[in-house]
């Protein structure tokens, strides 16, 4: 069967490749609503290290997206049923203690390897969740959801039982999600939201407070933080909570930085703080993050940070889209009509 699949063959132009697959053991899917990361965008906009770039290119983008089985020989699925589409590409060393996101061999679609932007996307059965009741725009943005379930989950293995206070650093669409995971797994919890944007912070009312970093003062403590800034804001973002976390506190680093990023260990050792990297996530989050987004009070919550754009129906609309998210607070989202 020929497929259409768009590639980013260097920053900000797209080529059509025609590729013929086969799917004997695999589910066709034509995807629905497609959903842009912040990593797409670092592709798209060649913000990468040249060396990454030339490893890593040509290959089409987009790791978040919804669609509909057109067939399964494996009859796992009928025909018209609703699925989020899984990113990662299992190694085949099964580390039952480490998790898939995690372990040695496997590959993650758009980086490296051909993301969602095809016509038609070939997908393992176990790489496909089902779902209902959810709308497309926001089924869209699942595996970005599940990322935070994953920070979330890892957190609370390691967590100690004093959990008053949490915080999170950030104002962007993680630290968004994570906050609400955190009211949602740990509704006796004071869930505290820091930023550096007023406006977005005020998108946060669930939280039980919202402040702006510049306004902290020492009497402020909280006893486990989530770094959800990334970027530039990365450092700043660790050096507050090493400020003003309580001894042995677990903080989750889930905001990603294209630059080294320099830590107190000295506090750090001092008030035995447990330090945990938290990157993608794996099924069980993303069956996690669909009942999650069941309740529709999380559907309506979640859908004040989409900005659904125009239906992308020509190669032009590619471009189109990564132009839009640029001036877009939070997720971007579109109907793929190609």
């Amino acid at each position: 069967m020929l497929n259409s699949v768009y590639q980013l063959i260097s920053p900000k132009i797209i080529s059509i490749k025609y590729q013929d697959i086969s799917f004997e053991d695999e589910v066709l899917v034509r995807p629905d609503y497609l959903a842009l990361c912040h990593a797409d965008q670092r592709y798209y906009q060649g913000k990468r290290d040249a060396k990454v770039l030339r490893k890593k290119l040509p290959m089409a983008l987009i790791h978040e997206g919804c669609g509909t089985v057109l067939y399964d020989p494996t009859h796992t699925f009928q025909p018209g049923e609703k699925v989020i589409m899984i990113p990662n590409v299992l190694s085949t060393d099964r580390e039952d203690e480490i998790f898939e996101n995690y372990r040695k061999g496997s590959a993650f679609l758009s980086s490296g390897r051909d993301g969602f932007m095809r016509e038609f996307v070939n997908l393992k059965p176990d790489r496909l969740v089902p779902y209902k009741e959810i709308e497309g725009k926001i089924a869209a943005i699942t595996e970005f959801v599940s990322v935070g379930m994953h920070g979330v989950n890892r957190f609370s293995k390691l967590a100690h039982s004093y959990k008053e206070r949490i915080g999170v650093w950030g104002d962007g669409s993680l630290a968004f999600v994570v906050s609400s995971i955190l009211k949602y797994r740990f509704p006796a919890s004071k869930i505290c939201v820091m930023g550096k944007n007023a406006d977005k912070l005020n998108q946060f009312s669930f939280a039980d407070e919202i402040h702006l970093i510049d306004d902290l003062t020492d009497g402020f403590t909280v006893d486990h933080a989530f770094e959800c800034a990334g970027g530039e804001g990365s450092a700043y973002a660790i050096d507050d909570i090493i400020r003003f976390i309580n001894p042995q506190g677990v903080v989750a680093l889930m905001g990603v930085s294209e630059a080294k990023v320099p830590i107190n260990t000295r506090d750090i050792l001092e008030k035995g703080l447990v330090f945990v990297g938290c990157s993608r996530s794996g099924r069980e989050d993303f069956e996690n993050a669909v009942d999650f987004m069941k309740d529709k009070k999380i559907q309506n919550r979640l859908n004040s940070i989409i900005y659904e754009t125009e239906p992308v129906e020509k190669l032009l609309d590619i471009h189109r889209v990564f132009s839009v998210d640029m001036n877009t607070n939070f997720k971007t989202v579109f109907q793929w009509k190609i």
